[in-house]
């Protein structure tokens, strides 16, 4: 039964009516990779890296929901992140961030201390 409505819903959908975004012909084994692949690059960032804690929760989390369902549809109603080929776009900017993220190690020191008072925001009260 799975099987049927997975093939139902790739047959059926022509078109994301989103220009140049095409129908995903496979989209689950797609995000499947595409999440192990970011999790696996998330292992070498420490663990107290914010970025890491944050993306790992919502990577396992959609990952969780893409292994569990087979449907596509209840795929991306469970997600709320828009049309399952939207989400796959997601999952592969996120996989290049986290390469970027390694790459430029924010959770480091910085090279030269912040200047004074540089994250202190100062608010006009017009009360």
């Amino acid at each position: 039964m799975f099987a049927s409505r997975r093939l139902l819903n790739a047959v059926t959908k022509k078109s994301t009516g989103i220009y140049g975004l095409p129908v995903h012909p496979n989209p689950r084994p797609q995000l499947i990779s595409l999440y192990n692949d970011t999790l696996k690059t998330l292992e070498q960032i420490p663990t107290h890296a914010v970025y890491r804690q944050a993306t790992a929760a919502l990577t396992n989390h959609r990952l969780s929901i893409v292994k569990e369902t087979e449907d596509i549809a209840k795929i991306e109603q469970t997600l709320e992140a828009g049309q399952i080929e939207e989400v796959v776009v997601q999952a592969v900017e996120e996989l290049k961030l986290a390469g970027k993220m390694l790459e430029w190690k924010p959770w480091e020191p910085l090279e030269t201390p912040a200047p004074k008072d540089q994250w202190t925001y100062k608010y006009n009260d017009h009360n």
